[in-house]
């Protein structure tokens, strides 16, 4: 069993924001930083990360030939987060590990909610339950406009990055507005620029958050 000494306490973070925001590549960098300051770091996807998790992925995203009742889409990311949250993420937090998870509760919130039509507010109690309260410690939404989000998502795109621009300008407005809701816990951080330049600002706010990290601390 890996264990991590306890001098640094477990943090849990999550990279949001809607599709071509250029999250997904963030992740790796950003977790290879986290290592050079002394930080044993698991990541994950969600959903994913689990066989029942990956197993859900491919319905949600990839079956074409099933359309999802809204609600019972919702339903189903939550049960795959269910299982992230048992089988990775607690564990891992319980070793004293770092957990950065590529997106969790706020998609939700926002691909269904905001974008989706139903009520944010009945998605946040449902994932209480889901995630048996685990919540990130810090969610960084990468912000991007619509018209740079369309030029990176340049390759075959998944049933929620098809849904078209509107949904798209619901994505974005939803993430913006749970921000300024929860902004003790959600981070914008502006995602238009090159890799380098979101990666440092990622960087940033993370040490703004946990001032742990910085190498004087």
């Amino acid at each position: 069993m890996t264990t991590t000494p306890t001098a640094h306490p477990p943090r849990f973070i999550v990279l949001e924001g809607i599709d071509g925001a250029g999250k997904s590549s963030q992740v790796e960098p950003l977790v290879a930083w986290l290592r050079e300051r002394g930080r044993t770091v698991t990541t994950c996807r969600d959903p994913g990360a689990t066989p029942v998790g990956d197993a859900i992925r491919e319905i949600l995203l990839n079956r074409a030939d099933l359309h999802l009742a809204s609600t019972a889409e919702m339903l189903l990311y939550m049960a795959a987060r269910a299982q992230l949250v048992a089988d990775v993420i607690q564990p891992s937090l319980a070793r004293g590990e770092w957990v950065v998870s590529d997106r969790y509760l706020l998609a939700n919130i926002v691909y269904q909610g905001h974008a989706g039509g139903l009520a944010p507010d009945a998605i946040r109690q449902v994932g209480a339950v889901a995630t048996t309260g685990v919540e990130p410690d810090l969610v960084l939404v990468l912000d991007v406009d619509l018209e740079t989000a369309a030029r990176r998502l340049a390759r075959p795109l998944d049933k929620l990055e098809n849904r078209g621009d509107a949904f798209r300008s619901r994505l974005r407005a939803g993430y913006l507005a749970e921000a300024a809701r929860r902004p003790d816990r959600i981070v914008v951080v502006d995602a238009a620029g090159d890799p380098a330049a979101v990666q440092a600002s990622l960087r940033a706010a993370i040490e703004l958050r946990f001032p742990e990290l910085q190498p004087h601390g």
